[in-house]
């Protein structure tokens, strides 16, 4: 495999299979050849198309011009630290973003959910967790259907359109990656309910997740500081320690 990118020679991402299934793009992003080859093998044994790079540059490169559905991303590359990588992807693209490292620390972990990954995957890893977790990251991505409730909730200072999933302060429309949406999502439509911290979890990231409470801290941070007039002093995201969260209009 070349050590700057290898292609499946398919199509663009996201096409059918043949049975009227979509087929998801993965790219994997790691300079170990052996955690690449058997990401690959068991990605594709699963009907996912698959590119690979094996440094930052060509990681950014190879996302500009193929268009992944999910990012599965090293942070120690060699060229470059893979969260300069994840800040890359976050200035043109809401793609999911799955960390795979060996660093364990948290705050290294909050660093990288802070440049805006949605999830952190530790080595050694299973297999079958990061499955798992990839398909939750192509989930929360994926667009939801129509819904007969949805309605706009407007603030003082932003308004949220749950019909169209976007989000509107001061005239223009506000980037939310998939995550940030989703955590937004379950809030405004509890208002004024607390939402604990196990809630929140398992709907955002699904029912394997209850004690990564560092996701939380991190993801309201950033809605606040994209939404709140004073994310200081936050007006509409109230945090009732130790139990969860709370929306108020």
């Amino acid at each position: 495999m070349s050590r700057q990118a290898g292609h499946e020679p398919a199509g663009a991402g996201g096409q059918g299979d043949g049975k009227g299934r979509r087929m998801y793009r993965v790219l994997v992003v790691d300079d170990e050849p052996q955690i690449v080859k058997a990401l690959v093998i068991n990605l594709r044994a699963r009907a996912y198309e698959v590119d690979a790079a094996h440094d930052g540059a060509a990681a950014l490169r190879v996302a500009a011009a193929r268009h992944p559905d999910v990012v599965v991303l090293d942070l120690g590359l060699p060229d470059m630290d893979g969260v300069e990588v994840i800040r890359g992807l976050r200035g043109w693209t809401r793609v999911p973003i799955i960390v795979l490292s060996a660093r364990h620390a948290s705050d290294e972990k909050v660093d990288a959910l802070d440049a805006g990954a949605d999830d952190y995957v530790t080595k050694p890893f299973g297999m079958d967790e990061l499955l798992a977790r990839l398909r939750a990251a192509v989930r929360r991505a994926a667009p939801s259907g129509p819904d007969d409730d949805a309605s706009a909730v407007e603030t003082e200072t932003f308004t949220v359109d749950l019909a169209a999933r976007k989000v509107h302060r001061g005239g223009a429309d506000v980037r939310l990656t998939p995550t940030e949406w989703h955590l937004l999502e379950v809030l405004v439509r509890n208002p004024g309910r607390l939402v604990s911290q196990k809630q929140l979890l398992q709907e955002v990231w699904g029912p394997a997740y209850g004690t990564e409470t560092n996701y939380l801290r991190v993801y309201m941070a950033q809605l606040r500081r994209k939404l709140e007039a004073d994310p200081a002093r936050p007006r509409h995201f109230i945090t009732e320690p130790g139990m969860g969260y709370r929306f108020e209009a």
